[in-house]
């Protein structure tokens, strides 16, 4: 039924056909993609502009003020989100997990445990933890502190890290 003869044309006309299928892929990325950029990713080579599209719009980002968001922090809410840092921080007065004890934080000295080996990049930026400081390093550690130890990526709402401070403010001193 098949003879060598067969069997070489069609293994042929199998590797032809996916050699004009490479090929044809390969001419569509030049034609609808320009040059790759530095990081090995594609850009659009052609836009169509649509009237009312996102990138017509420019996001007007509302600058909060802290304190106004604080004054009306839900203690309730910010015992919720306290199940977040139990994983790593205590309560109780030094005693502490893989960070220090968040007894009594707010407003106290930065780096106050002298049992707990602190990264030293919090020191250089704030002497006390106010409100306003421990608002900025909860939005983003390792950006408002640079070098700090803590893994933590940070809590994107103002709302909730505004919870979570009149939270820690009613335990302690």
């Amino acid at each position: 039924m098949f003879d060598t003869m067969t069997m070489t044309k069609t293994v042929g006309a199998l590797c032809g056909s996916l050699l004009v299928f490479l090929l044809g892929g390969w001419m569509a990325e030049l034609i609808y993609h320009s040059a790759e950029s530095h990081d090995g990713e594609h850009a659009q080579a052609y836009v169509i502009e649509v009237a009312g599209s996102e990138a017509d719009e420019e996001e007007v980002v509302e600058e909060v003020d802290f304190a106004v968001v604080m004054a009306s922090a839900s203690v309730e809410d910010g015992e919720t989100l306290w199940r977040n840092c139990r994983s790593c921080h205590a309560l109780e007065a030094g005693k502490h997990g893989t960070g220090p004890a968040l007894y009594g934080v707010v407003n106290r000295p930065v780096a106050q445990y002298d049992d707990f080996n602190y990264s030293g990049a919090l020191a250089a930026v704030a002497e006390v933890w106010t409100p306003e400081n421990l608002n900025g390093f909860l939005e983003d550690p390792k950006g408002w502190a640079p070098g700090t130890a803590m893994g933590y990526n940070g809590m994107r709402k103002i709302e909730d890290r505004a919870n979570l401070i009149a939270y820690l403010e009613t335990v302690g001193d």
